[in-house]
Protein backbone atom coordinates (compact mmCIF):
# COMPACT_ATOMS: atom_id res chain seq x y z
CA UNK A 1 0.00 0.00 0.00
CA UNK A 2 1.28 3.54 -0.76
CA UNK A 3 2.07 5.65 2.30
CA UNK A 4 -0.57 8.14 3.43
CA UNK A 5 1.43 10.95 3.61
CA UNK A 6 3.09 10.39 0.01
CA UNK A 7 -0.53 10.20 -1.24
CA UNK A 8 -0.98 13.32 0.45
CA UNK A 9 1.81 15.00 -1.65
CA UNK A 10 0.61 13.89 -4.84
CA UNK A 11 -2.71 15.36 -4.51
CA UNK A 12 -1.06 18.68 -3.29
CA UNK A 13 1.12 18.87 -5.81
CA UNK A 14 -1.56 18.42 -8.69
CA UNK A 15 -2.13 21.09 -10.96
CA UNK A 16 -3.41 22.44 -14.63
CA UNK A 17 -0.34 22.76 -16.66
CA UNK A 18 -1.39 24.66 -19.68
CA UNK A 19 0.12 23.86 -23.40
CA UNK A 20 2.04 26.86 -23.43
CA UNK A 21 4.18 25.48 -20.65
CA UNK A 22 5.04 22.55 -22.58
CA UNK A 23 8.17 21.52 -23.15
CA UNK A 24 6.85 19.71 -27.18
CA UNK A 25 8.30 16.27 -25.88
CA UNK A 26 6.41 13.19 -26.47
CA UNK A 27 4.85 11.95 -23.39
CA UNK A 28 5.27 8.13 -23.60
CA UNK A 29 1.87 5.89 -25.04
CA UNK A 30 1.97 3.96 -22.02
CA UNK A 31 2.00 6.47 -19.30
CA UNK A 32 -1.24 8.36 -21.80
CA UNK A 33 -2.32 4.30 -21.56
CA UNK A 34 -1.77 3.93 -17.62
CA UNK A 35 -3.89 7.63 -17.07
CA UNK A 36 -6.80 5.80 -18.90
CA UNK A 37 -6.20 2.53 -16.87
CA UNK A 38 -6.20 4.26 -13.95
CA UNK A 39 -9.51 6.26 -14.84
CA UNK A 40 -11.54 3.49 -15.61
CA UNK A 41 -11.35 2.67 -11.98
CA UNK A 42 -13.14 5.70 -11.21
CA UNK A 43 -16.28 5.16 -8.82
CA UNK A 44 -19.49 4.74 -10.55
CA UNK A 45 -22.98 4.41 -9.57
CA UNK A 46 -24.53 0.77 -10.45
CA UNK A 47 -21.22 0.18 -12.70
CA UNK A 48 -22.66 2.40 -15.41
CA UNK A 49 -18.91 3.55 -16.22
CA UNK A 50 -20.36 6.90 -18.38
CA UNK A 51 -16.51 7.67 -19.49
CA UNK A 52 -15.52 7.41 -22.75
CA UNK A 53 -12.10 8.55 -24.50
CA UNK A 54 -10.93 9.29 -27.95
CA UNK A 55 -6.95 10.05 -27.54
CA UNK A 56 -5.31 11.96 -30.59
CA UNK A 57 -1.25 12.18 -31.11
CA UNK A 58 1.17 12.78 -33.47
CA UNK A 59 -0.93 13.75 -36.97
CA UNK A 60 -3.90 12.94 -35.04
CA UNK A 61 -3.69 16.12 -33.16
CA UNK A 62 -3.56 18.11 -36.65
CA UNK A 63 -7.24 16.33 -37.39
CA UNK A 64 -8.37 17.46 -34.38
CA UNK A 65 -7.45 21.07 -34.97
CA UNK A 66 -9.25 20.43 -38.47
CA UNK A 67 -11.97 19.56 -36.75
CA UNK A 68 -12.65 21.85 -33.87
CA UNK A 69 -11.89 24.99 -36.11
CA UNK A 70 -14.46 23.79 -38.93
CA UNK A 71 -17.18 23.51 -36.02
CA UNK A 72 -16.43 26.68 -34.88
CA UNK A 73 -16.49 28.57 -37.77
CA UNK A 74 -20.08 26.69 -38.83
CA UNK A 75 -21.63 27.77 -35.79
CA UNK A 76 -19.86 31.36 -35.44
CA UNK A 77 -20.30 32.36 -39.24
CA UNK A 78 -23.94 31.36 -38.66
CA UNK A 79 -24.71 33.33 -35.54
CA UNK A 80 -22.33 36.34 -36.29
CA UNK A 81 -19.80 35.81 -33.74
CA UNK A 82 -16.77 34.28 -35.64
CA UNK A 83 -13.25 35.53 -34.73
CA UNK A 84 -10.54 35.28 -36.99
CA UNK A 85 -7.92 34.73 -33.87
CA UNK A 86 -10.48 32.28 -31.74
CA UNK A 87 -10.57 30.39 -34.95
CA UNK A 88 -6.46 30.23 -35.38
CA UNK A 89 -5.69 28.94 -31.99
CA UNK A 90 -8.18 25.90 -32.75
CA UNK A 91 -6.02 25.43 -35.75
CA UNK A 92 -2.57 25.67 -34.06
CA UNK A 93 -3.30 25.07 -30.22
CA UNK A 94 -3.30 21.48 -30.28
CA UNK A 95 -0.11 21.13 -31.70
CA UNK A 96 1.59 22.51 -28.47
CA UNK A 97 0.30 18.94 -26.72
CA UNK A 98 1.62 15.61 -26.98
CA UNK A 99 -1.79 13.97 -26.54
CA UNK A 100 -4.98 15.10 -26.28
CA UNK A 101 -7.37 13.44 -24.93
CA UNK A 102 -11.36 14.13 -25.58
CA UNK A 103 -13.57 13.68 -23.25
CA UNK A 104 -16.62 11.81 -23.02
CA UNK A 105 -19.80 10.97 -20.93
CA UNK A 106 -21.82 8.19 -22.84
CA UNK A 107 -25.47 8.29 -21.27
CA UNK A 108 -26.83 4.66 -19.95
CA UNK A 109 -29.33 4.03 -22.15
CA UNK A 110 -31.48 2.84 -19.88
CA UNK A 111 -30.63 5.96 -17.37
CA UNK A 112 -30.34 4.38 -14.72
CA UNK A 113 -28.78 7.20 -12.52
CA UNK A 114 -29.51 10.86 -12.39
CA UNK A 115 -26.97 12.43 -15.41
CA UNK A 116 -25.52 14.39 -12.74
CA UNK A 117 -24.34 11.32 -10.95
CA UNK A 118 -22.90 9.68 -14.18
CA UNK A 119 -21.21 13.53 -14.94
CA UNK A 120 -19.84 13.49 -11.54
CA UNK A 121 -18.48 9.69 -12.37
CA UNK A 122 -16.66 10.84 -15.25
CA UNK A 123 -15.18 14.23 -13.21
CA UNK A 124 -13.66 11.58 -11.10
CA UNK A 125 -11.72 9.57 -13.64
CA UNK A 126 -10.59 13.23 -15.01
CA UNK A 127 -9.40 14.05 -11.57
CA UNK A 128 -7.97 10.05 -11.61
CA UNK A 129 -5.94 11.05 -15.15
CA UNK A 130 -4.80 14.53 -13.25
CA UNK A 131 -3.75 12.46 -10.28
CA UNK A 132 -1.65 9.98 -12.62
CA UNK A 133 -0.39 12.50 -14.84
CA UNK A 134 1.22 14.43 -11.42
CA UNK A 135 2.67 10.55 -10.22
CA UNK A 136 4.54 10.43 -13.74
CA UNK A 137 5.84 13.96 -13.59
CA UNK A 138 3.74 14.95 -16.83
CA UNK A 139 1.17 17.57 -16.93
CA UNK A 140 -2.21 18.02 -17.98
CA UNK A 141 -4.80 20.43 -18.27
CA UNK A 142 -8.68 20.06 -18.98
CA UNK A 143 -9.95 22.68 -21.36
CA UNK A 144 -13.97 23.33 -21.74
CA UNK A 145 -13.56 26.15 -24.26
CA UNK A 146 -13.72 25.88 -27.92
CA UNK A 147 -16.27 23.72 -29.56
CA UNK A 148 -16.92 21.72 -26.23
CA UNK A 149 -20.85 23.57 -25.66
CA UNK A 150 -21.45 22.86 -28.99
CA UNK A 151 -24.74 21.14 -30.07
CA UNK A 152 -22.59 20.81 -33.49
CA UNK A 153 -19.49 19.47 -31.82
CA UNK A 154 -21.33 16.69 -30.66
CA UNK A 155 -22.06 15.09 -34.19
CA UNK A 156 -18.23 15.71 -34.96
CA UNK A 157 -17.15 13.32 -31.98
CA UNK A 158 -20.49 10.78 -32.98
CA UNK A 159 -22.31 11.91 -30.08
CA UNK A 160 -25.72 10.73 -29.17
CA UNK A 161 -28.14 14.00 -28.04
CA UNK A 162 -28.00 12.48 -24.52
CA UNK A 163 -24.16 11.90 -24.67
CA UNK A 164 -21.78 15.25 -22.96
CA UNK A 165 -18.59 16.12 -24.50
CA UNK A 166 -16.89 17.50 -20.95
CA UNK A 167 -13.67 18.67 -22.77
CA UNK A 168 -10.12 18.08 -23.96
CA UNK A 169 -7.87 17.34 -21.74
CA UNK A 170 -4.37 18.22 -23.04
CA UNK A 171 -1.11 16.33 -21.73
CA UNK A 172 2.52 17.26 -22.32
CA UNK A 173 6.22 17.09 -20.59
CA UNK A 174 5.96 20.69 -18.07
CA UNK A 175 8.63 23.27 -18.81
CA UNK A 176 8.75 23.50 -15.25
CA UNK A 177 7.33 21.77 -12.08
CA UNK A 178 7.57 24.88 -9.49
CA UNK A 179 4.30 25.59 -9.80
CA UNK A 180 2.36 26.69 -7.25
CA UNK A 181 -1.16 27.17 -5.45
CA UNK A 182 -3.22 27.84 -2.53
CA UNK A 183 -6.54 26.94 -1.33
CA UNK A 184 -8.66 28.40 2.29
CA UNK A 185 -8.37 26.64 4.86
CA UNK A 186 -10.90 23.66 4.84
CA UNK A 187 -12.30 24.82 8.09
CA UNK A 188 -14.02 27.79 6.25
CA UNK A 189 -15.48 25.19 4.12
CA UNK A 190 -16.68 22.80 6.67
CA UNK A 191 -19.37 22.25 9.41
CA UNK A 192 -19.39 19.23 11.94
CA UNK A 193 -21.92 18.09 13.76
CA UNK A 194 -21.94 15.23 16.53
CA UNK A 195 -24.09 14.02 19.06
Amino acid sequence: MMAPESFDVLVRTRRSVFPKDYTGEEVDDNIIRQMLENANWAPTHKLTEPWRFIVYTGDGLKQLAQLQAAVYKTVTERDGTFREERYQNLLTKPMQSSHIIVVIMKRNEQKLVPEAEELGAVYCAVQTMYLTATAYGIGCYLSTGGITYFNEAKAAFALSADDRLIGFLHVGVPAHHNQTSKRKPIEEKTQWISG
